[in-house]
């Protein structure tokens, strides 16, 4: 194992540890060693291009498009986007990717699956198991929340394994790439960092890298940022559990298409636009919306967050809505996506 105590001392004295200085040296330890899997479970995603053959006897330079992360058994979750290529004018998500371990070791993986709702993708290594990454990750078991202490390993612009460190921001925002909210973190990730592990303290999986927000532009469309966003642990567990027990991973849909209004004094959830379950439970333009199952809505994210995490399709559900004067309780079985 390499020597992280110096670094691991560093974030103790930083406070990004959240730990006394009187605890370090038997924490170092086993933060050290969570440090040490996640790096030996992170894997790079290889360009598509890197497969073609060298005209030279030096071979090809290694070409990192993207990360992925391995949680057992061969199994390599990473970001939709990252594996995506143009064929003939249509973006595909190829049967076969090829990876790099931490060791230099290239291996091929196949598709298993995926969703695009939520930009996630599963691939099987092939090859032996011993040539397979030498750790893995578990997704933890809770969700995370403001100011918790992450890390991440990748391949920022093709670079790495690099590790960095930082926070939660807002647990709970979103992005127009994904229909799910996203985790907002503030450290350090560029392109090629799409698709790597969020990781807690324990080195146990809480999201995985999503998207940046451009700030600052270096080579050709490649960009750097510390306001990085991830998918949700909890979100990308539900599609890879069902994705390796060999179902397709799905979620509810409502079909309400919602405006906030003011009215009065207060802003509202108004029924834009009604279609599919919500059109034919009657819901009709104007409605106001107040609540699902009792829940109380606020926003359109309150709205987005229960459906996702709360529902399954076909479930059905009780929407409270003002209709001028009065109040009905609406039932809609939900479709899903």
């Amino acid at each position: 194992m390499r020597d992280y105590s110096k670094i691991l001392m560093w974030l103790v004295i930083s406070g990004w540890l959240g730990l006394s200085p009187g605890f370090a040296e038997t924490t170092a330890m086993s933060i050290s060693h969570a440090i040490e899997q996640a790096k030996l479970a992170s894997v790079g995603i290889l360009q598509a291009e890197q497969r073609e053959t060298p005209d030279n006897d030096y071979g090809l330079p290694v070409s990192i498009r993207g990360t992925g992360i391995h949680i057992g058994r061969g199994v390599i979750v990473t970001a939709r986007h990252a594996v995506e290529r143009s064929e003939g004018g249509k973006v595909i998500i190829p049967d076969t990717i090829h990876v790099v371990t931490d060791d230099l070791l290239e291996l091929p993986a196949i598709r298993q699956g995926g969703n695009a709702y939520l930009d996630v993708a599963v691939y099987q290594l092939q090859g032996p198991e011993s040539d397979w990454p030498k750790a893995h990750v578990e997704f933890a078991d809770g969700d995370v929340t403001y100011g918790d202490r992450v890390f991440t390993i990748g391949y920022p612009l093709g670079w790495g394994p690099a590790i960095t460190y930082g926070t939660v921001g807002n647990p709970n925002t979103f992005l127009a790439t994904v229909q799910s909210r996203l985790v907002q973190v503030d450290l350090s990730v560029c392109s090629g960092n799409s698709g790597g592990g969020l990781l807690n303290q324990h080195g146990q999986l809480v999201g995985l890298i999503h998207a940046i927000i451009q700030t600052e532009t270096q080579h050709e469309d490649r960009r750097c940022s510390r306001l990085g966003f991830a998918l949700p642990g909890l979100l990308v567990q539900r599609v890879v559990t069902a994705v390796v027990a060999g179902t397709v991973p799905g979620f509810s849909v409502l079909g309400i298409q919602l405006q906030t209004m003011r009215m009065g004094s207060r802003w509202a959830l108004v029924v834009a636009k009604a279609t599919g379950p919500s059109r034919h439970a009657g819901f009709r333009k104007g409605d106001v919306l107040l609540a699902i199952n009792d829940v109380p809505l606020a926003t359109p994210a309150q709205l987005k967050n229960y459906l996702i995490e709360r529902t399954e399709p076909g479930q059905t559900v009780a929407l409270r809505v003002q209709r001028g004067d009065s109040q009905e309780l609406i039932s809609v079985m939900l479709g899903g996506s």
